[in-house]
């Protein structure tokens, strides 16, 4: 029987001199593929929160992120989640994906950015956006955040999945052994910088990025205000040695807005306070700070994240106080 944040569960403990009681709360956080950040994120969340969090044992799950893990954290499948900003968004207004189906999450913070990050070989003389026509091109999984974000901001660019000569759903892993076989000519990641499965395609194959125009930057930004400009510094990756401009979006951890508020105010807590942890995992955690969740959460915070915030005395917008 599988159990959620909202449910807790007594285990009978047989100690030396009788039975004593016991409460655990365990949390499935949903994350992603193994060859993005969400996973190892997530299984550093899963130890911070097991270690610090009296009475919880939390674990993380591979999933095929973003939009699914909606659909679990709804379900009480998983309690705890990561998500794309856009997708998230969408989820709680019922638009785009959930059109007319709002659904019931609320965030516990935006963690840190990801980054639109096509790739490609030198070998396919691909460079820019329109140079995707004609080619057999990865969109990224099914229900994942990558899909989400690279079919809006293509479409916006007039590129459609039409213009493919080939359209594939592929994950991260799946993406970098399709570039090696020559199977695709490209393919999508919305992801922090450093994921292990493009530092594996640029480290043994020649990997170029395409890159936007700023013109491109800011109609991308003009149509979707949770989509701001960002450039992929040179040297991210072995061997590409320019500056990338694209587009980025604010990676959301949420619950449940039935989820109970003390548990939350502790995790949230025990997340920040024990963030050193999380960057011995990924440099990405630097970018994780109470002040980045302000700045770029696009929903509203659960009461039990709001607590957490006022008491670092931290003014918190109006659109992100859940209503009463």
């Amino acid at each position: 029987m599988k159990l959620g944040m909202r449910s807790v569960v007594a285990l009978g403990l047989l100690l030396l001199g009788g039975v004593a009681g016991a409460q655990v709360t365990r949390i499935s956080i949903a994350t992603g593929g193994t060859g993005g950040i969400y996973f190892p994120l997530g299984g550093g969340m899963a130890k911070v929160w097991t270690d610090f969090v009296e009475g919880v044992e939390a674990t993380a799950e591979v999933t095929g992120a973003s939009v699914e893990n909606v659909r679990l954290v709804v379900l009480d499948e998983a309690q705890v989640a990561l998500g794309t900003g856009n997708v998230v968004f969408q989820a709680y207004a019922g638009t785009g994906r959930f059109e007319g189906k709002p659904q019931p999450i609320l965030a516990i913070g935006a963690m840190y950015p990801n980054a639109l990050q096509i790739a490609t070989l030198s070998s396919t003389g691909i460079r820019r956006i329109a140079d995707l026509k004609g080619k057999r091109v990865s969109v990224g999984a099914p229900g994942s955040g990558t899909e989400v974000m690279t079919k809006s901001v293509l479409e916006v660019l007039g590129v459609t999945y039409a213009d493919f000569a080939q359209l594939q759903r592929l994950s991260f892993a799946e993406n970098v052994n399709a570039l090696k076989d020559g199977a695709i000519d490209a393919g999508s990641w919305s992801v922090g910088l450093g994921a292990s499965s493009l530092v594996d395609l640029a480290t043994t194959r020649d990997m170029e990025l395409v890159c936007m125009t700023p013109e491109e930057q800011q109609k991308v930004q003009e149509a979707f205000s949770y989509y701001a400009p960002f450039t992929i510094p040179a040297g991210t990756y072995p061997g590409v040695d320019y500056d990338c401009p694209t587009v980025q979006v604010a990676n959301v951890l949420f619950v449940h807005r039935d989820a109970d508020p003390e548990l939350v105010y502790q995790l949230t807590r025990a997340l920040y306070e024990h963030k050193d942890a999380l960057e011995q995992i990924h440099p990405v955690a630097q970018i994780i700070s109470p002040e980045y969740a302000l700045n770029s959460t696009p929903i509203p915070f659960h009461p039990g994240a709001l607590r957490y915030y006022e008491e670092l005395g931290l003014e918190v917008p109006a659109a992100l106080k859940p209503e009463r």
